[in-house]
């Protein structure tokens, strides 16, 4: 494909060739680009623009002749460079008319903001841009989306929030308005983003579509998705793609509509057809699919997948200054199948004495009392960290007036670096409970690599996830 590289080397599908299109354009054209703040073909425009977007930017509206400092064209026809992407904001009824002018220009990559077709009943509208689409050889991300993100490309062509985050999450959504919320919490929490697609009604690209994009992109570790449901006859396909993308990467998915209730409310928000939650939940376990059942379980998990390498071995610790939180984690550990090393080698337990009172406890979870400073902290996180036996750590710190949140954090760091300086590298996360101090020790961990969340319970549970991949990964 002229003017794109081959994954990591490898000879792409050519599903995956298609859809680089989408995410490496060389020339974007915004058909219905706006002169009026507040309109979406502005707000798409300038999103592109201030992300730093390096390609030709093409602005495609008869009424201006310029937006934004950018030329302005009356059609596609008349751009004089290549469109790779066409973003179309445009009346459904001006849609086809458009498409044809696109599959003329030889644009390769189509997405369809606008709505009004088979969400509101215009089934037939909705089957003609797929013809006309697939007789030019474009694909369609949508019908009725609000645009994708591919960060490493600087691409925000969405009227989302504007400064995504970058990272190596992606995020598929197949709920609009849901999906844009989504994207200011991903900022407003810290989490980076490699690639966010909102897939509207997905006539054509979907989400299998999109697992085997991703599952080849380098600077993806994660796949995350909310689906509410699969388009008729597109189960069997998600499930071939879904096993071969968890061998490589963890696919996390929140299933909209797991009531009857939430099942009807499915059909009449997409038009997709939700189906029976334990179809779903008996394809999800076959495909090595982890699922979430809430939203912040999802990037509480994909954080860690991220962030982390893979844990090796099954042998957990917790070390604690809280014997509360050490038990809330015990207790989560357990549901997970997070197996937690008892007793502890003596020589490791001997060690892990050296940073405790005589009234602390080595039986795992390790509480070193409410009484442990910093270097207690470095000391007994690093120690289990280098000891052979222990495969995963998890770190827990309670409030306490001894000990500052961020001296805590610090402390595990310098633990963390110490190892790492030593060859050593394996997985930890962190639960800080407390006030408002505590969430910027929470934030600093993050920034650093070390997932970090706001309850014991919650950090156990990210753990727990990346483990249920692992062992999926290793069968």
């Amino acid at each position: 494909m002229e003017g794109h590289s081959t994954v990591a080397g490898n000879v792409l599908s050519e599903t995956v060739r298609q859809l680089e299109y989408f995410f490496k354009p060389r020339g974007v054209a915004l058909v219905g680009a706006s002169r009026e703040p507040g309109k979406v073909g502005h707000e798409l425009m300038k999103n592109l623009i201030e992300y730093g977007y390096k390609g030709a930017i093409y602005p495609v509206n008869p009424k201006a002749d310029e937006i934004l400092g950018y030329k302005c064209y009356k059609s596609v026809l008349e751009i004089p460079g290549v469109v790779d992407l066409a973003v179309i904001m445009v009346p459904a009824a001006a849609v086809p008319s458009v498409l044809e002018e696109c599959g003329q220009k030889g644009v390769r990559a189509i997405q369809i903001i606008s709505s009004g077709f088979k969400e509101v009943g215009n089934v037939e509208l909705e089957k003609q841009i797929v013809d006309i689409a697939r007789k030019y050889g474009m694909r369609i991300i949508g019908p009725n989306t609000f645009g994708l993100v591919y960060t490493p490309n600087n691409l925000n062509a969405s009227f989302g929030p504007r400064e995504v985050l970058k990272g190596s999450i992606c995020f598929i959504t197949q709920s609009g308005a849901l999906g844009i919320a989504l994207m200011g919490w991903t900022i407003l929490e810290e989490i980076g983003l490699s690639g966010m697609v909102s897939e509207g009604n997905k006539c054509d690209v979907d989400e299998a579509d999109l697992l085997e994009y991703f599952m080849h992109d380098e600077n993806t570790k994660v796949i995350t998705i909310y689906m509410e449901g699969l388009a008729k006859g597109g189960g069997r396909r998600f499930v071939e793609v879904a096993k071969k993308v968890t061998k490589l990467k963890p696919i996390i998915v929140v299933k909209g509509g797991r009531s009857e209730r939430g099942e009807r409310a499915v059909a009449s928000h997409t038009g997709s057809i939700a189906g029976s939650d334990r179809v779903f939940d008996a394809a999800f376990k076959q495909c090595g699919v982890i699922r979430a059942l809430t939203l912040e379980q999802m990037f509480d998990w994909a954080r860690v997948c991220a962030l982390q390498p893979p844990p090796k071995g099954e042998n957990a610790i917790i070390i604690t200054n809280g014997g509360g939180a050490g038990v809330q984690a015990t207790d989560t550990c357990e549901d997970y199948g997070v197996n937690l090393l008892q007793p502890l080698p003596d020589d490791l337990a001997s060690e892990l004495r050296r940073y405790m009172p005589p009234f602390g406890s080595t039986r795992n979870p390790v509480d070193l009392t409410g009484q442990a400073p910093a270097d207690a902290f470095s000391g007994a996180v690093y120690t289990a960290l280098k000891h052979p036996n222990i495969d995963s750590v998890i770190v827990l710190y309670c409030r306490v007036a001894v000990l500052e949140p961020i001296d805590f954090a610090n402390a595990v760091l310098e633990a963390v670096d110490k190892a790492a300086s030593e060859g050593i590298r394996k997985t930890i996360v962190a639960g800080l409970v407390g006030g408002a101090d505590t969430l910027d020790a929470i934030r600093h961990l993050n920034r650093r690599g070390i997932p970090s969340y706001p309850s014991a319970e919650r950090a156990s549970a990210a753990l727990g996830a990346y483990y249920r991949w692992v062992r999926w990964a290793k069968k």
